[in-house]
């Protein structure tokens, strides 16, 4: 469903960040964002050159290389436009995030690692949704590993997100023994 009219408006900027997974024929795979900035109308930069409409004023590229288990093995990053030129400095920074494995705490070391003045905020927005496409990039090998159960036979996916909520309809249908209680909501549509 769309969004509501909103009130009358005049754009001012645009983000476009496009996210893409790759398996590689080494074993590892390849997740790969790209954001641009762009206005739409011509903007003076604080201390930089007259960007015309339209033109990028954020351009940039980042890729992880990870492993089924979601160790990051490498990452690479470059920037084709940014408003200051010492912003070119910041790809290198990245490297921080090598060794650290995608899951529950990401967005934290993340933080830790590169927070602040440690890295570009734009390069550092991206590590984030990028784990996240990483898990959905990997559904099949987690699918496979969500049969897991731990000690006491629970499935070790269930409440890992709110749609695997042990008293959501996903839970219901995959997993019927380990339902808490039924969703009080009813399933989507209903």
């Amino acid at each position: 469903m769309p969004l509501p009219t909103p009130q009358p408006r005049q754009h001012i900027h645009t983000r476009r960040l496009e996210m893409q997974a790759y398996a590689r024929e080494d074993g590892l795979y390849d997740v790969e964002g790209h954001l641009t900035d762009t206005k739409p109308q011509d903007f003076q930069v604080t201390a930089g050159p007259l960007r015309p409409a339209g033109t990028a004023i954020h351009e940039m590229w980042l890729r992880l290389t990870l492993d089924d288990q979601f160790l990051v093995h490498d990452i690479a990053a470059a920037t084709d436009a940014s408003p200051y030129g010492d912003c070119l400095g910041a790809p290198p920074t990245l490297q921080a995030m090598v060794g650290v494995r995608i899951g529950a705490g990401w967005t934290r070391e993340i933080k830790e690692r590169l927070g602040g003045v440690k890295s570009c905020t734009h390069l550092v927005e991206m590590l984030a949704p990028l784990g996240t496409v990483a898990f959905q990039s990997l559904v099949a090998t987690l699918r496979a590993r969500a049969s897991a159960a731990d000690a006491s036979g629970r499935p070790r996916a269930i409440d890992s997100c709110y749609a695997l909520s042990s008293h959501r309809s996903v839970a219901a249908i995959r997993w019927p023994a380990h339902v808490t209680r039924p969703d009080p909501e009813g399933p989507p549509g209903e």
